[in-house]
């Protein structure tokens, strides 16, 4: 594994302009990230950016660091993410020598390496209960020992985490402790998706464009208007990184500096989602998952909608999931939901639209399925229960 370590060189303070160039934008939203960055600075604490992927979290972290007084020394990125767990305690805190089978040298670990400078923890949300223990205690003590060794070490870091997962939800449901939860989140910075960050899209392309000509000694490539207005029209799922990709693509494949729309991919032209991204993006808990538990929960959860939405009409409820009726009420049968579905007939609540053609079950982003699953999971049970 490749150790990144960035330590920027003494230099006159930059403006912050200068600093953030990679964070373009001049929308609303991102007014609000430079101000709020602009801010950050002026403080050691400790930073929690949360955003989608692809929204610039580690630019984000890199601004910080750069625009603070600890500038001068090393950024230090770490990506959970890529780490395995029996390597995290090594990496992070160091080993001495002897410290176990391999380790013919002391070797220093992150948090020293970034002593007077920033650490940045990069997929937070990834790391173990066991370990987050751990991470705990050197965050509020800023200290530790070394593999092996059994004198304490201490350190003057600034810590910058970043997770594109919703922490709140992983405490809530036991995946991440409520009180490291709160030690990191003591100042928080939301990047907002490109979606939602309206004007920005013709910025950042021909920021990307200029970027990838310096790169290959070239003239910028030029962006016909049919082509620039079909690539503000798409919703970029993969926000910013997806934009730079594409941007660095068509650079390679022009033959004339202009970029026409016929050059761009049909999924953009037609403003539909690219088949990479069709599959939600998630993260495989280290410790693994039971497949078929969650997708039992996620069906039943829907079911349960359906049967809710149609007043416990199966009949409905089964167009409304593209199932034949027949095929519908047996798998209720088998789950022990018949009785589900008797409740929710009887319910007095009001179903509007249950008769029009257009009436569908929109499935919800994976990560709105992660609070109700525990419920979902307790409503089967139950029905489950009334059975015997």
């Amino acid at each position: 594994m490749q150790l990144e370590i960035t330590r920027t060189l003494p230099m006159v303070p930059l403006g912050f302009d200068q600093l953030t160039n990679s964070l373009v934008g001049s929308s609303p939203q991102m007014r609000i990230v430079h101000a709020l960055i602009a801010k950050l600075v002026t403080s050691n604490s400790t930073v929690l950016i949360t955003g989608e992927s692809g929204t610039g979290k580690e630019l984000a972290a890199r601004a910080i660091h750069e625009m603070s007084a600890r500038r001068e020394l090393a950024f230090v990125p770490v990506n959970f993410g890529a780490i395995r767990e029996e390597l995290l305690e090594s990496e992070l805190f160091g080993h001495v020598r002897g410290a176990f089978t391999g380790a013919v040298n002391a070797r220093q670990g992150r948090f020293q390496l970034a002593n007077g400078g920033t650490l940045f923890l990069d997929e937070i949300s990834e790391i173990s209960l066991k370990f987050q223990v751990k991470l705990l205690r050197v965050l509020q003590e800023r200290q530790f020992e070394p593999l092996g060794s059994d004198h304490a070490v201490q350190v003057d870091v600034r810590v910058v985490a970043a997770t594109n997962r919703n922490l709140r939800v992983a405490v809530r449901e036991g995946k991440f402790r409520e009180d490291l939860f709160y030690r990191l989140n003591v100042l928080p910075l939301e990047l907002p998706p490109l979606r939602e960050r309206e004007g920005d899209i013709p910025l950042l392309i021909r920021y990307f464009l200029q970027l990838h000509a310096r790169r290959r000694a070239k003239r910028a490539l030029r962006v016909e208007n049919s082509a620039m207005s079909a690539l503000e029209r798409y919703s970029w799922p993969g926000n910013v990184r997806e934009v730079e990709n594409l941007i660095e693509r068509l650079a390679v494949l022009s033959d004339d500096g202009v970029i026409r729309i016929g050059d761009l991919p049909n999924y953009i032209v037609h403003n539909s989602v690219p088949r990479h991204h069709r599959s939600t993006e998630v993260t495989l808990p280290s410790e693994g998952l039971d497949l078929d538990g969650l997708l039992e929960e996620i069906e039943n959860g829907f079911i349960e909608k359906a049967l809710q939405r149609t007043r416990g009409n199966k009949t409905m409820a089964a167009k409304l999931l593209k199932l034949n009726r027949t095929t519908f009420i047996e798998r209720l049968r088998k789950k022990g939901m018949l009785q589900s579905a008797k409740t929710a007939a009887s319910s007095p609540e009001t179903v509007e639209k249950i008769k029009d053609p257009n009436c569908s079950l929109a499935q919800p982003p994976f990560w709105l399925l992660e609070g109700r699953r525990s419920g979902a999971h307790r409503s089967v049970k139950n029905s489950r229960s009334s059975q015997l």
